[in-house]
């Protein structure tokens, strides 16, 4: 891991063109998502018998399927995922806004009314490992905003299952409609439907590049939630973190994926030495060693600062997903981060509390994208509509206002249709 002395004229940035894809893989997806569309859920079972090795007869998950889940884990793992479910509602809770209307003294009333979305797809990534904080990460917001209708896809193993992790977790977040379908064409079968999977109005959910690309393609026929990239960390620390633990917090992430980025900024030369070291230590024995050493080689690095503000200013400019903040006074710092997905203050708030349990979501914008984004929460499952009501006395008070604005704009009809309302005819039933 490379120490790097970083001076405050540098500009630095987590943003990286990965998620683009290559021109194949963009084609690749792009005829997936046709072929779906025309062969329906044909064409999952090819892609599926293809691409995970499984013959599957039936695309749903059945009743049995997830008794045989409980079976399978232990009962501190369904007590856990209990606990953590109800922390991840109760935090989302607490996010949730009403409908909302005003009146003026003229009988105008304006205000705006909040609906859920009918209908949710949630992508669960399958391959090296099994994601179920991330079921209820993607799921408890939804069930908190009110989404009548909630989805999971996720590619199965080649004996044709789930992992039984993820079944559980999915039926304690309360879906009962869980399809074995992955990559591109899971994405195509939710936005388009298939004649055992009926469409949905929004896609989130985290997945690789494919799924990605493909979530690309169908946003404007449904909405997604974002394009995930590879984890990120960033710990700001002072003289006063613990080597050990930094190192700890920064491998978490490092071992996600090898082109996830784990970052050390501090003004202590000390503590970058030390950290260093103990990353090198740590690696030893991790048993996704592979995974993070590539990391860490590659995207890796610890930046050494004047000073703690000037470290600030880089933690600003990397605009991370998640930020520890290890620092004599965490909350003292606080309000001069303007930019991260999730915000960690002190020696007992390392990132993977959040990742599982805490409650805060854990679906986070990455690749800088936090200057402008903000955590999957409830209100990307929620609608606003614009509610606007006038009186005829407000009416008549703002028409000619109205019809000029429009004439200003060279539109006559819009100017038009104010002015009917100002006409007296014999059909006019005021009259």
């Amino acid at each position: 891991m490379k120490i790097i002395h970083i001076t405050k004229d540098q500009k630095l940035s987590l943003k990286r063109s990965i998620d683009a894809g290559t021109e194949e893989q963009r084609k690749i997806v792009r005829e997936i998502i046709e072929r779906v569309k025309k062969e329906g859920d044909q064409a999952l079972y090819e892609y599926t018998k293809r691409f995970d090795g499984a013959d599957l007869q039936s695309l749903h998950v059945s009743k049995e399927e997830i008794s045989r889940a409980y079976e399978a884990v232990d009962k501190e793992f369904i007590d856990i995922v209990q606990e953590a479910a109800e922390n991840i509602f109760h935090f989302h809770e607490k996010q949730k806004k009403e409908s909302w209307f005003y009146f003026d003294e003229k009988g105008t009333m304006l205000g705006q009314k909040l609906t859920p979305v009918d209908a949710v797809g949630v992508y669960v990534p399958g391959g090296t490992a099994a994601y179920p904080s991330s079921v209820l990460m993607n799921i408890m917001p939804a069930k908190v905003a009110g989404v009548g209708r909630i989805v999971l896809v996720s590619p199965p193993d080649q004996n044709g299952s789930l992992p039984a992790e993820v079944l559980v977790a999915a039926n304690e977040a309360g879906v009962s409609e869980i399809y074995k379908a992955g990559g591109a064409q899971a994405i195509a079968a939710l936005a388009y439907g298939t004649e055992t999977i009926e469409p949905v109005d929004k896609i989130v959910g985290p997945g690789n590049i494919f799924v990605a690309l493909a979530k690309r393609e169908v946003f404007g026929t449904v909405d997604i939630d974002m394009i995930a990239g590879p984890s990120e960390i960033v710990v700001l620390a002072d003289e006063t973190a613990v080597p050990h633990e930094v190192a700890a917090d920064l491998l978490s992430q490092a071992e996600h994926d090898r082109l996830a980025t784990s970052i050390l900024v501090t003004p202590s030369i000390k503590l970058a030495k030390e950290v260093q070291k103990e990353v090198v230590a740590q690696l030893a024995d991790l048993p996704r060693k592979d995974i993070a050493a590539a990391s860490i080689e590659q995207f890796g690095a610890i930046y050494v600062t004047d000073s703690i503000e000037e470290a600030v200013g880089i933690v600003n400019q990397l605009a991370p997903e998640h930020l520890e903040v290890l620092t004599e006074n965490p909350t003292g710092v606080l309000p001069k981060i303007k930019h991260a997905g999730a915000i960690f203050l002190g020696r007992y708030s390392s990132e993977p509390v959040g990742d599982y349990f805490a409650g805060p979501n854990h679906v986070l914008p990455t690749n800088g994208t936090a200057r402008f984004s903000s955590p999957l929460n409830v209100d990307d499952f929620m609608k606003k509509s614009s509610i606007i009501s006038y009186s005829e006395e407000a009416f008549r008070a703002h028409a000619s206002k109205i019809a000029k604005f429009a004439r200003y704009e060279g539109l006559e009809a819009h100017a038009r249709a104010i002015e009917a309302r100002l006409e007296k005819r014999g059909s006019d039933r005021n009259e």
